[in-house]
Formats: structure tokens, C-alpha cells, sequence
């Protein structure tokens, strides 16, 4: 739920990163709203100004402004928060406005933006406005464009918008603890003539990673290389909403990567086509379809695509550990092996909990899990998790659906819940006879073979090509 609160009185002491343009102005700081849920919001609508198509921020929301003479004020505030990853998993991050990733900021083209940047974390930070083209004093690296935002304090952020995009904003400031601990957000700017690039649904969201010891609540900042939580706006299937669309729609999908690695975005049922990055969009003539789009690090990639095909299509990263949860790297591979039941019944006795890992792979590891049957630590999500229509999705990580009906609303972003198929057209068991292929003596397969070619008298100094042909 949103809350409001403000900081600061209008008394409050106000400190500028560059020259602020109407001080007076500024004296009054906007009220900073909260979110406290981990579900989608609805868009928020343009109240005043332009019109555009709002985003929307799975599992997030946009932050409210208020119109201060030609002036779109925010407020952002920087502080401790709690997120969950999916039910049954909690974490301790620094976010803004209560969550992690922070709310996104939507502005048009040509707007004049004033952004208010209250610190309550326990160190400095800063604000780098990332693809944003802005004065040098307010491209927020501290210590370098501008002092750092002591702990307690409250810094404002001034600039026109030169273009349309999709950008984010993250820290410049300790910046390896501070993204590690989920301090990130998506900034978008929207055409001033609301009938470029519209669509008809646009999602935003940030993927990160995190790494969590076993029934922790707090990331190993240090970590640079061994994951195990790969998050769509620090959530993780099953806690990552659903993407909704009408059938026949244009539908756009903002991705911005903040982790330390590149993700391979797929979707199922369709071809998309790279609309935009952080430097802005792509001419439709330069674009190309695709399958699986890459989103590389400290970028943003705007996907496009017509929702053409009815149902529930998985949208997620190809790398295949980045759809798996809390994931070891360690593991032993016993895949065949014969394993002893009387043995492992022993060793589970005396550590609860034990499963060796084994003989038919992971999928009987995540169904006894499901069942309860093998509990895990404290505050940790089971690697494949979550259910689908017919049976365990087995999934984890960057993993979500997009689904597409037919006449859905234009602002109808509810889970229309599971695609019903229409009859014959879901894989079903085979139940003839099959046939063996016949076998030599030895059991081994007979394989066909070509017949040998016939041989032929070449005449001495013939020229013959490579392979021995006239």
C-alpha cells in the first residue's frame, strides 16, 4: 500500500548538487509516497501535461509528482527496506520509497525535472542519472560532479529532458555495496507527441543478483562472481507477476540489467524486435526479429512484439541456472548411479533434512521439497519451484509468463488466470504399439547402410577431381 509521509518541513535546510534554478521554489519539499507490497501496480495516468502511455513496473509501481510552476517534482528517499523474493523469502536490501528496486520515474520529453533525494541510509550516497543527458553537475558521481549526500540530508537534482528513452538511476557512490544491496530504479521518458512509438501495454523492470547465504537475510556484498538469486526487480519465480496482454496488442518490455552478467531474454510463442536501448530508439528499419533478445550489463533493451498468439508463453533468461533459486554450484553429479536406500535412510536420521541428490536428476529433488518432505533452511527458496495447469513448473530465477487473451480491456492488467486450450491442441500421451527396429545377433541396432560404389578403370594421366572424379 502507499503511505505518505514528508521529511522535512518547508523550513528544512535544502542542499543543491549544481545550480538550482528557482531556490525559492524548491523550499517546500514534496511528500515522499511508500510501497510497501511486492504486486504490480496499476499505471500511474498523466494528471497534468502530455498525454502518454503510462508503464508498468512488474511488481513495482511509478512514482507520483507534483507540478511546481514548469517544474515535475519528485521525491525519492534512500533508506533500509524489507523485499520479499517470493513467498517464503525475505530479504534486508537498501532501496528507495520502500522497496527495492526503487519506483519508476515517468516524465515527458522537454519536461523540467526536479528530483528530491533524502538520504536515510547509514553512509553517503548519490544519484547517477543513467543514459540521461543532463548537465555535468547533475550526472550524480560523487566525489567527482558533486559532493557525496551525507546520511541525514537532502540534495536536489535539476534538468530538462532532451529526449525520449529508457533509462534507470542507480548510485555512483560505494557503488559496489549499494547495487549490491538493491539500490537501482528504471527512469522513463516519454515522447512529447503521444503518438510516437505508442504501444499498447510497455512493462519496465530491472534484473539483478543477488548472492544469499542459506537462512540469511542480508547479500554478501563482495560477491562478484557465485549467485544464486537472479531477480526480475528483486523477485524470483514464483513471486514474479505475470505479464498480461490482449490479443492483437503491441506490446513493449523495458529490461534494464544491473547485475554483473548478460541475460539471454526469451520468449515463447513469438518474435520480438529490439526497439530501444539506453541510447534511445531504435528506427524501425534498422530493427530485426528475434527470439531471444540479449540485455548486456549496465544496459536496457526495449523489446517489441504484436501479442499474436493466445495463451500463457514463458518469458525468461536462457541461461538455464539464472531460472533456479538459491542454486549450489557444488553439487555432485550421481545421474545413473545405484544409491543406498537402507544408508540414506540412516544418514537422514541423523541429519534431518538430508536427500541425496541422485540417480534421475533434480526433479525428484524439487517434488519431495514441494511435499515438505525434505525441509529446507530458514528464509531460503527451493531451487525449481512453483505449479502450473498440469503439474510442477520446475522453475526458479528470471521466470515469468506473459499471457495473451482474446478482449481483454485496454487498462486490464488482472491475472486472467491459466489459458484454457482449445481442444487438440495440447501434447498428449501416444498409447499405440512401437514398433523395434530390427537388431543383429548381438542385440546392437542394424543400421542401413549405402551400397558400395562400383569401381571403375581410370586411364593413365586422367585429371580427376577431389574426390576422384572425372
Amino acid at each position: 500500500m502507499i503511505t505518505r509521509r514528508s521529511f522535512f518541513g518547508g523550513a528544512a535546510a535544502v542542499a543543491s548538487v549544481g545550480l538550482v534554478s528557482g531556490r525559492a521554489q524548491a523550499a517546500a519539499i514534496p511528500e515522499a509516497p511508500r510501497m510497501t507490497t511486492p504486486a504490480t501496480q496499476p499505471p500511474l495516468f498523466p494528471s497534468s501535461g502530455p498525454d502518454y502511455r503510462p508503464v508498468v513496473t512488474l511488481n513495482g509501481w511509478s512514482l507520483p509528482f507534483r507540478m511546481n510552476g514548469d517544474w515535475k517534482e519528485f521525491h525519492l528517499v534512500a533508506e533500509p527496506v524489507e523485499r520479499e523474493f517470493a513467498p517464503g523469502m525475505t530479504a534486508r536490501l537498501w532501496g528507495y520509497n520502500g522497496q527495492s528496486p526503487g519506483p519508476t520515474i515517468e516524465a515527458v520529453e522537454g519536461d523540467k525535472v526536479r528530483v528530491f533525494v533524502t538520504n536515510k541510509l547509514p553512509e553517503h550516497t548519490s544519484i547517477h542519472w543513467h543514459g540521461v543527458l543532463l548537465p555535468a553537475g547533475m550526472d550524480g558521481v560523487g566525489g567527482v560532479t558533486q559532493p557525496h549526500i551525507p546520511a541525514g540530508k537532502t540534495y536536489v537534482y535539476e534538468f530538462e529532458l532532451k529526449e525520449s528513452g529508457s533509462f534507470m538511476y542507480h548510485p555512483h557512490s560505494d557503488e559496489m555495496v549499494q547495487l549490491a544491496m538493491g539500490m537501482m530504479g528504471m527512469f522513463v521518458a516519454h515522447p512529447r507527441d503521444p503518438t510516437k512509438y505508442r504501444v499498447d501495454r510497455d512493462y519496465v523492470f530491472v534484473m539483478n543478483a543477488y548472492r544469499f547465504d542459506p537462512g540469511t537475510y542480508l547479500p554478501k556484498v563482495a560477491e562478484m562472481t557465485d549467485f544464486n538469486l537472479w531477480t526480475w526487480n528483486s523477485r524470483v519465480f514464483p513471486g514474479i507477476d505475470d505479464m498480461v496482454a490482449s490479443l492483437g496488442d503491441r506490446v513493449r518490455i523495458r529490461m534494464a540489467n544491473l547485475s554483473m552478467t548478460n541475460h539471454p531474454i526469451h520468449v515463447h510463442g513469438h518474435h520480438f524486435s529490439v526497439a530501444g536501448t539506453d541510447g534511445g530508439w531504435v528506427p524501425e528499419s534498422a530493427r530485426w526479429p528475434e527470439a531471444t533478445i540479449d540485455v548486456p550489463v549496465g544496459a536496457i533493451r526495449a523489446a517489441e512484439f504484436i501479442a499474436a498468439y493466445p495463451g500463457d508463453w514463458p518469458i525468461h533468461c536462457h541461461k538455464s541456472h539464472h531460472t533456479m533459486n538459491a542454486m549450489g554450484h557444488d553439487l555432485r553429479n550421481f545421474i545413473g548411479a545405484k544409491q543406498n536406500r537402507e544408508l540414506a535412510k540412516a544418514i537422514s536420521k541423523l541429519a534431518p533434512g538430508y536427500m541425496p541428490m541422485g540417480a534421475s536428476g533434480m526433479g525428484e529433488m524439487a517434488a519431495h521439497m514441494a511435499a515438505g518432505h525434505m525441509p529446507s533452511p530458514a528464509n531460503t527458496l527451493p531451487m525449481m519451484t512453483g505449479q502450473g495447469q498440469f503439474g510442477p513448473a520446475e522453475m526458479g530465477g528470471m521466470f515469468t509468463l506473459v499471457k495473451i487473451r482474446e478482449g481483454l480491456g485496454a487498462n486490464d492488467y488482472k491475472d486472467p488466470g491459466p489459458y484454457k486450450h482449445p481442444g487438440r491442441t495440447v501434447s498428449y500421451e501416444f498409447e499405440g504399439e512401437i514398433a523395434e527396429p530390427p537388431r543383429d545377433g548381438n542385440g546392437g541396432r542394424v543400421e542401413p547402410r549405402a551400397p558400395a560404389p562400383e569401381p571403375r578403370a581410370i586411364e593413365p594421366g586422367t585429371k580427376t577431381n577431389h574426390k576422384g572424379h572425372h
